[in-house]
């Protein structure tokens, strides 16, 4: 088969139990496009030569052991793990196999993918253009048909946008369906672990997988993700008015309307509805999440691991000195108590919205791809790109990213939110949405 590489997780899968070709012929078909076009990209910051099973590219954040990972810093640039991640235990389990570790924001900080010790990962569609963040290599290796699937992580948007603005899809579990364990914690209240993939079944295939307790994860409690039963199942769709304010891009927001039109046309019912404290999500996520970093980071000391605290980006001494400032004596109070109680209201505001409706859709990133540079200098500027994103996280709810045009030749994504737990339905919609659209078949001309 010539486009062995096109085919979907499920498609594989079918393929190879039809004997139509082997793992190793598949594995030869990924390196040989992977040493084609990595080069070009940036994708991939480790390749594992020896792979034999599904390839899957992991995001250099999640652990592996025997292989290489850095999560995208100079600290960690020889650190092989002696263990490995819940999630790759997982996937081994499944006959999925490591093809190689992908380019990465370092330590996971970052909404563009330029900020990896390691040079930026570039955007499969447009080689000028980023993939987005922080699981940039993840999602271009995804779009590039350089694995069959990849995972990321997602602490403000960093499975989601990456997906929407390198044109494929990426699901955000809520925080707790699936062991941290084994992840380089960024921010310990928000982190999810979650597949990016080349079709919204693909998604719900690995996150069975990948879910579930391991004894390692306090905070994950849950057997595993529920089997869907129905598929392609439509809902009552929540619209909110804030999600579509001033700083939304006016031809994604065409995009988006059109493809929540498409949603209406297949059945579903659209409401509009409200997320009143969406206008301070981003001032309390900059608050939180740079406290929880300032702690994680403590032990990056120069005595376990790296040389100095010198190695770090500028980027993440940035959030390090946000952090410490905002925990500091005298300013606790002032900022992290009150940026606390703020994501309690947010959290709220999304349960009472679920009152009204089942998922709640959107805009993933209010712009497509901007160019390599353009943000670099500008952290205001590279934050405000999260913003569609963080109330997820905040909330601890699940949000999906699906291809749903293009705008300019770059790929938009629609988020499709869901309640608590409650990954069945947004996967259910996010299907229906794909199914009766094209969308999953564009792939980049590279």
């Amino acid at each position: 088969m010539s486009d062995i590489t096109k085919l979907t997780l499920i498609e594989t899968i079918e393929a190879l139990e039809k004997k139509e070709f082997s793992e190793e012929e598949l594995n030869k078909a990924y390196f040989e496009r992977i040493t084609k076009l990595n080069p070009k990209l940036n994708a991939y910051l480790e390749i594992e030569k020896n792979s034999c099973g599904i390839p899957a590219a992991i995001k250099d954040v999640i652990s592996t052991k025997g292989i290489k990972t850095t999560a995208g810093s100079k600290i960690l640039s020889n650190y092989i793990p002696q263990y490995n991640a819940t999630v790759i235990d997982k996937l081994s389990e499944q006959n999925i196999s490591i093809i190689g570790k992908t380019n990465c924001d370092e330590f996971a900080m970052g909404g563009s993918g330029e900020n990896s010790a390691y040079g930026p990962t570039k955007n499969p569609w447009d080689l000028n253009k980023i993939t987005g963040g922080s699981s940039s290599g993840s999602a271009a290796a995804v779009a590039a048909d350089l694995c069959v699937f990849s995972l990321g992580s997602d602490t403000g948007g960093s499975i989601r946008q990456p997906a929407s603005l390198c044109g494929v899809v990426g699901l955000k579990p809520t925080y707790g369906r699936v062991s941290r364990y084994g992840l380089f914690h960024m921010a310990s209240s928000f982190d999810s672990i979650g597949p990016i993939t080349k079709s919204v079944e693909d998604a719900a295939l690995v996150l069975d997988w990948i879910s579930g307790a391991d004894g390692h994860d306090s905070n994950c409690f849950l057997k595993a993700s529920p089997r869907r039963a129905a598929r392609g199942r439509l809902a009552k769709i929540g619209v909110p008015k804030e999600y579509f304010a001033e700083g939304l891009d006016p031809k994604v927001k065409i995009v988006i309307e059109q493809a929540i039109k498409k949603l209406e046309e297949l059945g579903a019912e659209i409401i509009e509805i409200s997320l009143p404290h969406s206008q301070y999500a981003l001032a309390a996520y900059y608050i939180i999440v740079p406290s929880e970093v300032s702690s994680n980071m403590g032990r990056f000391d120069g005595i376990r691991f790296g040389s100095e605290r010198g190695d770090f980006g500028p980027e993440v001494q940035r959030r390090i000195m946000l952090g410490t400032y905002a925990l500091s004596a005298g300013y606790y109070d002032e900022y992290y108590v009150k940026a606390a109680k703020v994501r309690t209201l947010i959290k709220q505001d999304f349960e009472k919205a679920f009152t009204e409706c089942d998922v709640i859709v959107g805009p993933v990133s209010p712009t497509t791809a901007w160019n390599l540079g353009e943000k670099i200098d500008d952290p205001l500027k590279m934050y405000l790109s999260d913003i569609c994103t963080i109330s997820a996280n905040l909330a601890g709810i699940p949000g999906l990213s699906v291809p749903c045009g293009f705008s300019d030749g770059l790929p938009v994504g629609l988020q499709i939110l869901g309640k608590q737990w409650d990954e069945e339905t947004i996967l259910d919609v996010g299907e229906a949405y794909e199914q009766a659209t094209d969308w999953k078949k564009e792939k980049p001309k590279i």
